[in-house]
């Protein structure tokens, strides 16, 4: 027995729900592929100076930059 451990009672453990995970990353969409690619780091440094999120914002940028090349469709018509 472990001293800093209360016990649940009866009551107490028939009250407990099911496990659930929380706060944290949601579940991806499955449509991303993982890349390693090498960028400057000012770059970088710049996306992430941004906060959280960086990564996604950075993936909009180049999403933003393929419609304005107008060669998105092109790209999509590959997948």
């Amino acid at each position: 027995m472990d001293p800093d451990t209360d016990e649940l009672s009866d009551e107490e453990f028939a009250r407990l729900g099911p496990f659930s995970r929380g706060p944290g990353r949601p579940a991806g969409s499955g449509r991303k592929v993982p890349v390693t690619m090498r960028l400057d780091a000012d770059v970088v440094a710049a996306f992430r100076a941004e906060g959280s999120g960086w990564q996604t914002r950075m993936n909009d940028a180049l999403r933003e930059w393929l419609w304005v090349r107008k060669s998105y469709t092109a790209v999509v018509r590959l997948l």
